[in-house]
């Protein structure tokens, strides 16, 4: 059975790499180009345990056919992240109402640039659904979900950042897995070391493929002989998708469901209902969420012409609606308090917001909405 790509990403196991924490460790930041932005946790460091374990990962991969040669160059700037440890260990569980989530996920700047997006690269669109099946729309759906069409692929290198998390994640072995895997890929030639970069868990390209799931489901599309899913050509990213959803089991010719006041799926109590079809768990298999494959089907939709889903949502928490957290947003930003936007989702922009004016004010700092603070704003 196919592992789901991105769900082991963001529910990675509990338990730690035994026995790195007994390993004495020295470590000394690495050299970086003075115009490097990179956060300094996120830079390779060297360190001698580290250095230990990648010594002895190197017999592994070579008796698994990775050539020395291979192993030598992906790892001859690789380093210990630390970045990507605490990253890591820091995951918590966090769940959005599905109003914020498609307020983010079919925000009207995705949908606008999904457009765009869909009309220059029409014409692979139509090549690739003609191919694999899978509807044109869906496809740039995931890569804007992914990767916001292309423009937010993660730059870290993804040999430092795998092989960081085999020797001290809480999955070594699942890491170790994706290490070898990237060395496999490297060694393919489709990607050199220096341009294998992605997130801090080493997802990778437009459609930020992990390297297992890269080795199951990348296509040369192209016909260049090599399967790059970063090129700026994203024509090998987005088959590779469509592959996916193909080989997941979806359905030519059939929607992935639609807003439905009778429908079985009811996300948000409250709030809009849906009917699903097969084609739904097929983007579930892409990532295990309901929310992700609503995101995907709206957004979908929405970049084909579609309007906004039709359904209210409920009142929040704080007895607020949409309409109410964007006036307190903008309320608040007008008073000098920044929320850096006013999409209505209560994020870490509008908590920091909310607890500067309450302070101001004289007010208890519970950096929570209220319909009291809204009036005080407008």
């Amino acid at each position: 059975m196919t592992t789901n790509r991105r769900f082991i990403i963001a529910g990675l196991g509990a338990s730690l790499l035994a026995g790195c924490a007994s390993t004495p460790r020295t470590t000394v930041t690495m050299a970086r180009p003075a115009a490097n932005t990179t956060p300094p946790d996120l830079l390779p460091q060297r360190d001698a345990a580290y250095d230990a374990w990648v010594a002895g990962f190197r017999g592994r991969a070579t008796a698994q056919g990775v050539s020395p040669a291979t192993f030598d160059a992906a790892f001859r700037n690789a380093g210990f992240l630390p970045g990507v440890v605490t990253r890591d260990r820091n995951q918590t569980e966090f769940r959005r109402s599905l109003e914020d989530y498609l307020a983010i996920a079919a925000s009207d700047e995705r949908i606008t640039k999904g457009r765009a997006a869909y009309a220059r690269h029409a014409p692979v669109l139509n090549a690739i659904e003609a191919r694999y099946g899978v509807n044109r729309y869906i496809v740039t759906a995931i890569w804007g979900l992914e990767s916001f069409y292309g423009e937010r692929q993660g730059d870290i290198p993804v040999i430092a950042a795998t092989s960081t998390l085999a020797y001290e994640g809480r999955r070594g072995a699942f890491f170790e897995a994706q290490t070898l895997a990237a060395l496999r890929i490297l060694q393919a030639g489709d990607i050199s070391p220096a341009r294998m970069t992605g997130s801090w868990a080493g997802a990778m390209g437009h459609t930020q493929f992990i390297p297992t799931t890269f080795a199951q489901f990348a296509v040369d599309f192209t016909g260049d002989g090599r399967r790059d899913i970063w090129a700026d050509d994203p024509s090998d990213a987005l088959a590779s998708a469509a592959n996916y959803l193909a080989r997941s089991g979806w359905q030519t010719g059939t929607s992935w469901g639609r807003e439905d006041p009778n429908g079985a799926l009811e996300p948000q109590p409250g709030g809009p209902r849906f009917s699903t079809t097969g084609n739904f768990r097929a983007i579930k298999r892409y990532n295990n969420s309901d929310a992700y494959a609503i995101g995907v089907g709206h957004l979908a939709d929405r970049i084909a012409g579609d309007g906004p889903l039709r359904m209210p949502f409920p009142p929040d928490r704080f007895g607020l609606t949409k309409p109410d957290r964007i006036a307190l947003q903008n309320g608040l930003t007008r008073r000098g308090f920044d929320t850096q936007g006013a999409d209505g989702v209560i994020g870490a922009n509008t908590t920091r917001a909310i607890e500067a004016f309450q302070r101001a004010q004289g007010l208890p700092v519970t950096a929570e909405p209220s319909q009291a603070l809204l009036r005080m704003v407008l």
